[in-house]
């Protein structure tokens, strides 16, 4: 199997991110839209305050994006919200955790982070299966959170506190 490699992401990753990330399989469990135009990756590849964009490569192929935010409220600047997806082509391959994993090292390691966050729809089994797997439990849940192909679906908040 070939190796996973984990860097930040760069303008040239903007059409692979679009094209997959505009799959129905992936914009399901995600609070994406259908048909994604070129410039929303183009514009979320550049450079923003507290914002990191990971991807994880397979044979030079983007085959998963994470993207983590610190919060920029003093209060707050000990937590990170993350949004993570992957390349249907790549499922079960270790992807997701190969994301969480470098996304949590820099966490713990280099950016102060205590708490990082995240919403999951309720019926997203692998995802949570993954948030599990790396110490992440269900705060609450937020019912009738996002509208999914014409019903609102229930949301969990879950969130990992460091060590």
């Amino acid at each position: 199997m070939s190796e996973i490699v984990i860097r930040h992401a760069e303008a040239r990753d903007a059409e692979s991110l679009r094209q997959f990330y505009a799959l129905p399989e992936v914009y399901h469990n995600l609070l994406q839209l259908p048909h994604p135009p070129a410039e929303l990756w183009e514009d979320r590849l550049k450079p923003q305050p507290g914002r990191r964009q990971l991807v994880a490569c397979i044979d030079e192929q983007v085959a998963g994006n994470l993207t983590l935010m610190v919060e920029q409220n003093p209060r707050r600047s000990h937590v990170a919200i993350f949004g993570m997806a992957v390349s249907s082509a790549f499922h079960n391959r270790g992807v997701a955790s190969a994301l969480m994993r470098e996304m949590i090292n820099l966490c713990d390691n280099w950016l102060r982070i205590e708490r990082i966050e995240l919403t999951v729809f309720v019926d997203n089994a692998p995802a949570l299966a993954v948030y599990r797997k790396f110490g992440f439990e269900i705060e609450g849940t937020a019912k009738r959170y996002a509208l999914r192909n014409g019903e609102f679906v229930d949301s969990y908040y879950m969130a990992r506190m460091k060590g």
